[in-house]
């Protein structure tokens, strides 16, 4: 792939790019009174905490949930989106707090506010640019700076990729993250961990075995086993949190014998080496290794599956990189093909890539959107 795109995506200079993440929040609000908070769920209470930190009281919160309206969080009531914009539209600045991939793209959200009437709407982002020390790095969001801080690996990395739209895909996905720009990204595509046209050569018979890990609930598994037709040889499911792991055996035990003796699932995190380590808990998506209270077993798939994989999907919270590192043997040997998620740490999108190439130059690289920056995944496919 010509990166000359991605290169003139990065000639603002990293100087300029720092000015720019620091001022962009007040140019846009200048002449706006206060702030309004759409979203009341996490993100918004966590925006509002920080706000708070700095002196600054929002005027209201809104949601399009109706089971919200009258109610308040912390002293802040939340209204519906009609009457907020009434009430604030022409004075206030808008900030949207909501963009899970289940709620919508968050440049429709911005349109609807803008058609009800709010002259200034902006992403969280901006104003998380703002207040650095405050509010970043969330999840995949952090300054554009840092971006520019590796940019030699962010150009290297676009010419990886293997089509037309993987390359597109990666140029939005830069640019969001230079310019905070919602409007160029993608509609979410279907077929998560499992996109046809793109690794359907990879699970073609009864041979395969498929290695989920962050197996999460079991949802991936039960996906697979449809997928498949339930024709695999095996399966094995490494997920570290108590919960989670409790409630795939429940699913898993509602599968046909047959399936389910071919199923291995693991208690266990996957990491770098072989050890303990702490783990968030608690159950849901969000768990994830560090911090918390309790502690997981966590090891290398290297030492622990001794059969070639067909394939294996990584979805394990920001843990990818030393889950990689530790299947490096896997890799260099047997090539799988390979599902790794890169939405969960700025610079996954292109670190990620280009450790599966240092590991193993024979692969093709794809990158498919499955949510609103949310869900991407980076799918490595034996050449």
């Amino acid at each position: 792939m010509n990166t000359r795109e991605v290169s003139d995506l990065l000639d603002e200079g990293i100087t300029e790019c720092r000015k720019r993440e620091s001022v962009t929040f007040d140019r846009i609000s200048e002449g706006t009174t206060g702030i309004v908070l759409f979203g009341a769920g996490g993100l918004g209470r966590k925006t509002l905490k920080g706000l708070r930190t700095v002196g600054v009281e929002p005027l209201a919160f809104s949601d399009n949930n109706k089971s919200l309206w009258g109610q308040s969080i912390d002293g802040i009531q939340i209204f519906p989106p009609g009457e907020v914009a009434a009430r604030y539209g022409d004075s206030a600045t808008f900030v949207i707090t909501i963009w899970a991939e289940w709620t919508g793209r968050l440049e429709d959200q911005r349109r609807v506010l803008q058609e009800l009437g709010c002259r200034t709407v902006v992403p969280f982002t901006l104003l998380f640019w703002k207040f650095p020390d405050l509010f970043l790095p969330h999840i995949q969001v952090d300054l554009p700076s840092k971006v520019h801080e590796q940019a030699d690996d962010v150009i290297q990395c676009g010419q990886l990729w293997a089509d037309a739209a993987s390359y597109a895909e990666y140029l939005a996905q830069v640019r969001w993250r230079l310019f905070s720009d919602f409007g160029c990204l993608a509609l979410p595509s279907r077929g998560m961990y499992f996109p046809t046209g793109v690794i359907d050569r990879v699970l073609l018979d009864e041979s395969c075995i498929f290695v989920d890990v962050g197996a999460y609930d079991g949802d991936t598994i039960a996906h697979f086993v449809e997928w498949t037709g339930g024709k695999f040889r095996r399966v094995y499911a490494f997920e570290p949190d108590a919960t989670n792991f409790a409630s795939m055996q429940q699913r898993l035990g509602r599968m046909p014998a047959g399936v389910r003796s071919r199923i291995i699932a693991r208690h266990q995190a996957v990491g770098g080496e072989n050890c303990w380590l702490r783990f968030s808990e608690g159950g849901g998506t969000g768990s994830k290794v560090g911090g918390g209270e309790s502690t997981v077993e966590c090891v290398t798939l290297d030492s622990v599956i001794s059969e070639a994989p067909s394939y294996v999907k990584f979805d394990i919270e920001g843990f990818e990189p030393e889950a990689l590192a530790g299947a490096r043997q896997i890799i260099a040997r047997d090539r799988p093909g390979l599902a790794v998620c890169v939405y969960h740490v700025q610079d996954h999108l292109w670190k990620l890539p280009l450790l599966i190439h240092s590991l193993n130059p024979h692969y093709r690289f794809y990158l498919r959107p499955h949510g609103q920056v949310w869900e991407t995944v980076c799918y490595a496919v034996p050449a």
